[in-house]
């Protein structure tokens, strides 16, 4: 598995919305399992496929002994509002309160073309929320209202933010150049094939090992997290 470049606000592939996925392969597996390992590794709750530059209909969870991924995800929400404050691995530095909706039912495919459902609450829906919103291009930002709103645009306007996320996408990189290294060596010895085994660990948005979520974690890919970070702080 690899650490993939997380892109920050600014890059175009953030505000393109994603492509529906049609190809169902060995080389999907291998993005969705990357894609664990890189919400994983820089802390993150979730991650959507346009955060690591790749246009494509794809988000992976881990949150509290909870995981797993959905392609070409579909939302329908309930009525009642959630309050909660959420970051994003692609806004390094800031966090707002945000709102969400309380309840939300997602229904996805696996990585063999399967329907897949799940319904969430709390923190989990609001993940869902987070990450759809990803794939239609938006960033939670655009959903804060009144003076939320107007802090974040004045934060994201001043020298200092992009001081902040310059710095932390240096240590990102480093992080990632670092771990590819590693993983070259130590990883490969593992298997004679080279392949790297299914990571056995929880996830950072998801379920303990072993635990399947409706058929939306672990299947023929590992169960591993999206620009929806905690608090932000990364």
């Amino acid at each position: 598995m690899s650490i993939l470049r997380i892109r920050t606000i600014g890059d175009p592939v953030l505000r393109t919305p994603a492509q529906e996925v049609t190809q169902f392969d060995e080389s999907l597996e291998t993005l969705i399992r990357d894609m664990f390992e890189t919400m994983y590794a820089v802390g993150g709750v979730g991650l959507a496929a346009p955060q690591v530059g790749v246009g494509l209909q794809i988000f992976t969870w881990g949150i509290q002994g909870d995981e797993g991924y959905a392609i070409n995800p579909h939302l329908e929400l309930g009525d009642d509002p959630q309050e909660g404050g959420e970051g994003c691995l692609s806004v390094p530095g800031l966090s707002y309160e945000t709102p969400r909706r309380e309840r939300a039912v997602l229904t996805a495919l696996d990585v063999h073309g399967e329907p897949v459902s799940r319904e969430a609450t709390g923190l989990l829906a609001r993940c869902f929320q987070h990450e759809t919103d990803h794939l239609r291009g938006m960033l939670y930002v655009d959903r804060l209202v009144g003076e939320q709103r107007k802090d974040a645009m004045r934060q994201l306007r001043q020298a200092s933010f992009g001081e902040t996320a310059a710095r932390i996408t240096r240590e990102r990189e480093e992080q990632r150049l670092g771990g590819a290294a590693h993983s070259t060596g130590d990883d490969a010895a593992r298997d004679g094939s080279g392949a790297q085994p299914p990571r056995r660990t929880g996830a950072a948005f998801g379920a303990p090992a072993g635990i399947q979520a409706d058929g939306l974690s672990r299947g023929s890919v590992a169960a591993f997290g999206s620009s929806f970070g905690r608090g932000g702080a990364r």
